[in-house]
């Protein structure tokens, strides 16, 4: 960020009086633009335990498998973007269940929110940015070519709580995306993820 986006000025990196750290700050306005992090919100849609998954058509991680998701846009809720994303994307109608999983990644800036649902029905298929749509069971995932760690560490906890038979909502942060394999660590601290899988990009 260079200009001012209120008065087309340049942008000096500062610290505002009462604030605690660096702003994007006008030398011409004086207005402070601030940088939030963003949200990314998707579904975990299941069909008798198998999972709905998408092998991305776009960049980043084009080819590679994800789970329905993308960022929320102005004017709608993160249920809304949820169900939106699965519709894009796999084409997929789906009954939500509820927020499973609160991923919060610090290091790019990014919220990520899972919800659990369940496919209505069997008119699924690629989106304009899916390569193709699959249903898996776990022994079928490619983990090895999974897009996001938020989605590798989705899949571990989904499935390990559908084996204990009750889906509790997951919290936690995703750190240490520049050491080559991101760890979770899940909420309340001193939890972590238990399941061990192949290393996959962050």
């Amino acid at each position: 960020m260079k200009y001012c986006s209120h008065c087309a000025g340049p942008l000096t990196v500062e610290v505002p009086p009462g604030e605690d750290r660096p702003r994007h700050v006008c030398r011409q306005c004086g207005r402070i633009h601030y940088q939030n992090p963003r949200v990314v919100t998707g579904c975990l849609a299941e069909h008798e335990g198998r999972v709905l998954m998408c092998r991305r058509a776009i960049e980043p991680r084009r080819g590679l498998w994800t789970l329905p998701a993308g960022f929320m846009e102005l004017g709608e809720s993160v249920v809304e973007a949820a169900l939106r994303e699965t519709e894009e994307e796999a084409r997929a109608r789906v009954d939500i269940e509820g927020l499973y999983t609160l991923f919060n990644l610090p290091d790019i800036g990014q919220v990520y929110m899972m919800f659990r649902g369940t496919l209505r029905d069997q008119d699924w298929g690629p989106g304009p940015e899916s390569l193709e749509v699959a249903l898996f069971g776990e022994r079928e995932i490619p983990w090895e070519e999974l897009a996001f760690s938020t989605i590798r560490h989705t899949l571990e906890l989904w499935f390990d709580d559908r084996r204990r038979g009750h889906f509790p909502f997951r919290m936690g942060d995703i750190l240490g995306r520049g050491s080559g394999q991101p760890v979770l660590r899940l909420w309340p601290e001193g939890q972590s993820s238990s399941i061990q899988r192949p290393k996959l990009h962050s």
